[in-house]
């Protein structure tokens, strides 16, 4: 009986713990490996979205609170972001409508530098939040992907945009 009980408030402070949970990430491919930058400070913000009416999200991420677990890795992504001389990332939902159970259909504007691109994206309600991810390219926002050692490690075009997003 003890065991059962230990067992079953495991289960509610998971549940309780990742109920609601903020996340973004930006995954990347070169021709030698993978890398993935995430925004360090989305997750810990504590914002929960609705996405009712007019009032849909517009979430402003600073290009220099993302960590892709590289120095280097790191410092590059912002360099070809021109995070210096524009520091935000912007994801604004234009549209956000139910498809069908838990799925969802939006369309959002993300924006990178100053170019604006509209996606459609799916989203699924998973946990109290709203999961989705989305595949753009650098060429999409006039960005060519950078390349290293004389063109011998190069950052493939495409990127997927991963997201959490905690909602009511």
């Amino acid at each position: 009986m003890k065991t059962k009980l230990h067992i079953l408030l495991l289960l509610l402070l998971s549940t309780f713990t990742f109920a609601q949970k903020n996340g973004l990430e930006i995954n990347g491919w070169t021709n030698v490996n993978t890398f993935k930058c995430s925004n360090a400070k989305f997750p810990t913000s504590g914002s929960v979205y609705t996405f009712v009416g007019k009032q849909l999200p517009n979430l402003v991420f600073k290009l220099n609170d993302f960590d892709c677990r590289n120095r280097m890795m790191t410092s590059d992504f912002r360099k070809i972001l021109k995070a210096e001389q524009f520091p935000d990332f912007t994801i604004r939902f234009l549209e956000f409508t139910k498809s069908s159970g838990n799925k969802f259909q939006a369309i959002v504007e993300v924006k990178m530098m100053t170019v604006s691109k509209k996606y459609p994206v799916e989203f699924t309600s998973y946990n109290n939040s709203l999961v989705g991810n989305k595949r753009l390219r650098f060429s999409d926002f006039n960005i060519i992907p950078p390349k290293k050692m004389g063109g011998m490690v190069y950052v493939k075009d495409e990127l997927d945009l991963v997201f959490s997003l905690a909602n009511k």
